[in-house]
């Protein structure tokens, strides 16, 4: 009985500090959103160009919220997020697109990436395993969203 406490614990910590995270870097990232003065601007890449790292904030936020709860999805949503934040940091880092996030927030996110690959590929805390099938949708999901915010 208390290893199922000590891991609910561990489950609602690693929630909780992915909530913080996400909401912390997602307000910074808000705050640095420029608003153009020119309707025409609005429709352009650099304008929601910005929004990419915001939507992996959500994203996160989105995986943490399910982690906290326990809920079956929870394995999906972390691997969408890091299969999301992974390639975005890789497409910045290799120099295909230049990105206002800060080496620190991509730090952040690689870090999370991690752990949500780990709780989501070993089922750490026995939510479900993640089927093959959605494997391949969540990383065919993140790719678009990264491809998305970052090329189009």
């Amino acid at each position: 009985m208390a290893n199922v406490n000590s891991t609910a614990k561990i489950r609602k910590l690693i929630a909780i500090s992915f909530g913080v995270i996400a909401l912390v870097i997602g307000v910074i990232l808000f705050l640095k959103v420029d608003t153009p003065e020119h309707l025409g601007v609005y429709f352009t890449k650099a304008y929601y160009g910005q929004f990419g790292a915001i939507a992996i904030c959500v994203e996160l936020l989105a995986a943490a919220y399910y982690l906290f709860i326990g809920h079956k999805k929870t394995n999906f949503a972390m691997a969408l997020f890091a299969f999301t934040a992974v390639l975005d940091i890789a497409i910045n880092m290799l120099g295909f697109d230049t990105s206002a996030v800060s080496y620190l927030i991509m730090l952040a996110f690689l870090v999370c990436a991690i752990v949500a690959f780990y709780i989501a590929f070993s089922n750490a805390f026995n939510l479900g395993k993640i089927s093959l099938v959605n494997v391949i949708f969540s990383f065919v999901l993140g790719n678009a969203i990264a491809f998305y915010f970052n090329y189009f």
